[in-house]
């Protein structure tokens, strides 16, 4: 993937790049993220979930991002759980970067422009994650981020047929 990693907010047009992206790597996402229906891995289905993630960034619970790798999408980043109250002031990140994309340092850019847009955009003190126990490559991208972890949280995702542990992550960002 050439180009520069950037991050935007997720538009309409995304959805089409995105089903190319998560059917053709249905597999390789399996032990890291629940199941998803049929409708989830076409352009259609990927419209609807844009149009309600943009619905979220307008209540200003969610900011909704795309990777790009110099213009072309590669995966997404998003703020969730935003909570701007000024005794919370913290939201929990997530991200994929596709297949075809990975190990190229996209994810570890991505994260540190996520970050920065939570702490100067968005204004959030508190930066949360976490990971699947055996996820050592997305560890590896929030360590090299400033992340700590401080826990692990037991039960909390079905996997392929068996609730999985997570291990939460945590990186204060400034006044």
């Amino acid at each position: 993937m050439p180009g520069t990693t950037s991050i935007r907010l997720i538009e309409p047009a995304d959805a089409a790049p995105i089903a190319e992206h998560r059917l053709r790597d249905v597999e390789a996402f399996r032990p890291w993220e629940p199941a998803q229906p049929a409708s989830f891995y076409t352009a259609r289905g990927q419209a609807e979930r844009i149009d309600g993630l943009l619905d979220a960034h307008k209540s200003g619970t969610l900011w909704p991002g795309v990777v790009l790798a110099g213009e072309e999408v590669i995966g997404q980043v998003t703020v969730g759980g935003i909570l701007p109250q000024p005794h919370l002031r913290r939201g929990s990140l997530g991200y994929w970067i596709a297949g075809n994309a990975q190990n190229q340092g996209h994810a570890g850019r991505a994260v540190a422009l996520a970050l920065e847009v939570m702490r100067d955009v968005l204004k959030l003190r508190r930066a949360e994650a976490s990971t699947n126990l055996e996820n050592l490559p997305s560890q590896r991208v929030l360590r090299r981020n400033g992340f700590s972890p401080y826990g692990v949280a037991h039960s909390t995702i079905l996997l392929d047929g068996t609730w999985r542990d997570s291990l939460l992550w945590e990186r204060i960002l400034g006044d």
